[in-house]
Parts: structure tokens; C-alpha cells; sequence
């Protein structure tokens, strides 16, 4: 059996540790050393790989100092990192504790960006580093907004059960901002109401479903009138396009 455990890093990334019953763990994401050593010392696990989504320090920085005295696979996107021993590709498949995930390659908040779905896992699994989080997306540091709509539109079509295992704590700073998209939204102000009382438990906001962020994250929703309404208004041109809509709600984002 698969366990999945958050770790904290720096001020709101999250690590994420998949470990088994044989004591075997697997991080996603390592961005510093320092808190996975110490999960892995609480837990009693043996770190046997790591998982790259992209190659911004606060995903990779923890690399050299976690394979300083080890001798592990490390895969990614092409680049990512020196350490990568096996770069992957859209359509490969890579194995972590017998879990059998498939690399889909979504650009936007990066060029290399990849994301990691285990399709065979119940619930299905994603691990999408900083291309979609929980009501929001990534800033497009290096891609279009043409890439990043298109990438995000590879995982709204994942099973609506899927888990999403985003990298950071945004969810209330997106969701505040999502209220502003789509004002008369009920799903999304019960949405905020829940994961504000988690916040105030310091209980993660993570993971997601595929199917809640089809219902309340405005990055999903180019295609919806009120979207394309506000999106509309703040851009001060009539928007019927989703690419534009998209392209217009994240400059908002950005700026909000």
C-alpha cells in the first residue's frame, strides 16, 4: 500500500513523500534537503528515488545534498537538473514503488515542465508540480498562454476523481481571486469556507480533485460566459475566445 505524506519546505512549498509498508520512500519535488532528512529519520524510511516536475531551484536545490550519500534514480524533464539519471519524455512511463505513472509533458510555467499520472491507482494519482494548483495555475515564466491552456487542458481531462497533488499552499490567495472571477459562485464560496477552516488547523489544502477544479478554478473555465464576462471587463475587449480568456484572466492574476 501507497502512502502519500506532505513535507514542508520553505515558506508554502510542498514535498511530497510516497512511501510503502517496506519502509521505501520515493520524493516528488526536493526542492530543500533538510525537511525530507528529517521525515524520512521520523518515519524510519529509506529513500529509494525522486521525482523532477521542472527545474526551478525550489523543486531541484535539495538534489545535491539528498544523493550526496546515496545512489539513486533521479527523473525528469530533460535538463531539469544534473543529477537526473533518466530523462523522460510525453508518453514515457516511469515506475515508483510498483506505482506505474505516465509523464505528460505540460508547458507554460516552464518550458521542460512534465506532470506524473498513475491512471491504474484508486483514486488516480497526478503530481503536477507548479502547472495546476488548487483553484489556480502557475505563472508562465517561459511559456504562452496558447501552452499553458492547452497543457492545462490535458489534465481537465483526466477521470474526475483524480487526485492533484500540486507543490504549494496557494489555495486561499486563488480561491480569493476566483471569487472575483466568477462572484456568483456558490461551489466556489462553500469551497472557501472549507478550505479556510482547514487553513485555520494548519491542515494542507491538498490534495485536490480534478473534478473540484473543474468546478471552481477560473484557469479551467476559459469556456464559461461569466468567466469570459469578467475576464472581458477587465481586459476592456469583448472575449468569446478561451485562449484570450485564459490569456487575460492570468494577466489579471498576475496583478491581482
Amino acid at each position: 500500500m501507497i502512502h502519500i505524506d506532505p513535507i514542508s519546505a520553505f515558506s508554502d512549498n510542498y514535498i511530497w513523500c510516497l512511501h510503502n509498508d517496506n519502509g521505501e520512500a520515493v520524493v516528488v519535488d526536493p526542492g530543500d534537503a533538510a525537511p525530507v532528512e528529517a521525515f524520512l529519520t521520523e518515519r524510519s524510511l529509506k529513500l529509494t528515488g525522486v521525482l523532477i516536475t521542472h527545474h526551478h531551484f525550489d523543486h531541484v536545490g535539495g538534489l545535491e545534498a539528498l544523493l550526496q550519500n546515496r545512489r539513486i534514480p533521479v527523473v525528469g524533464p530533460p535538463g531539469a537538473a544534473p543529477q537526473i539519471s533518466r530523462e523522460l519524455s510525453d508518453g514515457e512511463n516511469v515506475e515508483a514503488l510498483g506505482v506505474s505513472f505516465e509523464v505528460i509533458t505540460v508547458p507554460g510555467h516552464t518550458l521542460d515542465h512534465i506532470a506524473y499520472f498513475a491512471a491504474a491507482e484508486s483514486p488516480p494519482l497526478l503530481f503536477c508540480g507548479d502547472t495546476l494548483f488548487a483553484g489556480g495555475c502557475g505563472r508562465l515564466f517561459e511559456g504562452t498562454p496558447e501552452q499553458m491552456h492547452h497543457s492545462l487542458g490535458k489534465l481537465k481531462a483526466l477521470p474526475a476523481e483524480t487526485q492533484v497533488y500540486c507543490a504549494h499552499e496557494y489555495t486561499l490567495t486563488n480561491l480569493r481571486f476566483a471569487q472575483a472571477v466568477e462572484p456568483g459562485s456558490r461551489a466556489l464560496a462553500e469551497r472557501f469556507e472549507r478550505e479556510s477552516a482547514k487553513r485555520q488547523r494548519e491542515i494542507p489544502t491538498v490534495p485536490s480533485t480534478i473534478a473540484l477544479e473543474c468546478a471552481t478554478n477560473p484557469f479551467l473555465r476559459s469556456h464559461v460566459d461569466e468567466v469570459q464576462d469578467t475576464a472581458g471587463e477587465y481586459a476592456s475587449m469583448a472575449l468569446n475566445d478561451e485562449v484570450a480568456t485564459f490569456a487575460a484572466v492570468r494577466h489579471w492574476k498576475d496583478n491581482f
